[in-house]
């Protein structure tokens, strides 16, 4: 890599942080009573498609699910929003949200609960890391 191309590789970063950015700070906005929400498939390490392309081994297709205020242009992530904010809208939204879509007034067991609640979580505390373990079926619960 040339001096140049690190310059332009920089940039590029810088401007990927500022549009991520603007992501978060629209996520801080949204009201989980009025919010719209959606899914998709997309890749599920780079759900945005800001990083180019991922190697063959990261390029993994899984439902990621967004948010926006009503009228927004900006769809936030669920993982981007505030963690009060995300369990709101799974709480409002599970049914037009779960696996397969549109079964209304499915109930979820606890375990399948917070496994797809473990989806999203970014800030984890270390003491809870045994808990989102045990709901992807990592570790058995004890």
């Amino acid at each position: 890599m040339t001096e140049e191309d690190s310059k332009s590789s920089a940039m590029l970063d810088e401007a990927r942080e500022d549009w991520l950015a603007i992501r978060k700070q629209a996520g801080l906005q949204i009201d989980p009573e009025t919010a719209e929400v959606r899914w998709i498939y997309a890749m599920t390490l780079d759900p945005y498609g800001i990083h180019g392309e991922l190697p063959e081994e990261l390029q993994q297709v899984g439902r990621v699910y967004f948010a926006r205020a009503p009228g927004s242009q900006v769809w936030v992530l669920f993982a981007d929003l505030p963690k009060t904010t995300r369990e709101a809208l799974w709480r409002k939204h599970q049914s037009k949200l779960a696996v397969p879509a549109g079964l209304g007034g499915l109930k979820l067991d606890a375990a399948e609960q917070r496994s797809r609640e473990c989806q999203f979580h970014t800030d984890v505390a270390p003491e809870q890391e045994t808990d989102l373990a045990c709901a992807r079926g990592e570790r058995p619960i004890q």
